[in-house]
């Protein structure tokens, strides 16, 4: 019986985990640049001397969805979409560099140019600022340039370019603050080929309709298990009145 219990124990709490980050994807279908967590289920048997007679399932982080989401376009000088793969890079809370798809970008008070969640955006020097300016315009290379104060319309000052990288495939992984970074901890190196889509930005790449069928799907399987331990405790009852008859 305590077998039973264990294996259902086991597959409810990670049913419930699996919940948790298929309902994080969904709470970020509207997230600009937002790349869905991807979880799968595997067995692992429990360690111990003797031989292996139990077994239990676990919830095993499979990275994230690497597939572009759609592009819309705004219409904001500021606003930038990634084409094709690449990243853009940030400053993260850390101080440390880190990677988004979300270009989202604004000026903040201090003039810095910031993304929707307030990192800064990094350019060749480090963090980007813009001076006073009458127009920002942004290039496909990630170039940033400005109309200066007073100057006519032909006048455009170059003053950084946006840092564009493109780390090799599964080097990257998600930290709490939901930004990217290399699993090696080295920052990534500049990728002249990366190109951007000014006016633009990209959406989520969260599936919502499968999302939802998913949340279903795990909600079955969490009741299933608990099914199963009420099964179990329901054999145990009866094993007793049938130990004390005999």
């Amino acid at each position: 019986m305590d077998r039973m219990v264990y294996i259902a124990m086991t597959g409810a709490r990670e049913a419930m985990q699996a919940q948790a980050v298929n309902s994080n994807n969904l709470a970020n279908v509207s997230t600009t640049g937002f790349r869905q967590e991807l979880e799968t289920f595997v067995t692992r048997n429990v360690e111990g001397p003797g031989v292996d007679s139990r077994a239990y399932g676990i919830d095993a982080g499979a990275g994230f969805d690497d597939q572009p989401g759609d592009i819309r376009a705004t219409g904001r000088d500021l606003d930038v979409a990634i084409q094709g793969s690449g990243w853009l890079s940030v400053q993260g809370p850390d101080g440390e560099e880190a990677y988004t798809r979300a270009g989202d970008l604004r000026a903040d008070s201090n003039g810095r140019l910031v993304n929707g969640a307030g990192h800064p955006v990094l350019g060749n020097g480090g963090p980007i600022a813009l001076p006073p300016n009458e127009g920002v315009a942004i290039g496909d290379d990630g170039t940033i340039s400005i109309k200066p104060i007073g100057s006519d319309g032909s006048t455009r000052a170059q003053i950084d370019r946006l840092r564009l990288v493109d780390p090799p495939e599964g080097s990257l992984e998600r930290g709490e603050d939901g930004l990217f970074r290399r699993q090696d901890g080295n920052a990534a190196e500049l990728d002249p080929d990366v190109r951007v889509a000014a006016g633009k930005l990209e959406g989520s790449n969260v599936d919502s309709v499968g999302a939802m069928v998913r949340q279903l799907e795990l909600a079955r399987e969490f009741e299933m298990h608990v099914k199963m331990m009420k099964t179990a405790q329901e054999n145990e009852q009866t094993s007793d009145q049938l130990l004390r008859l005999s």
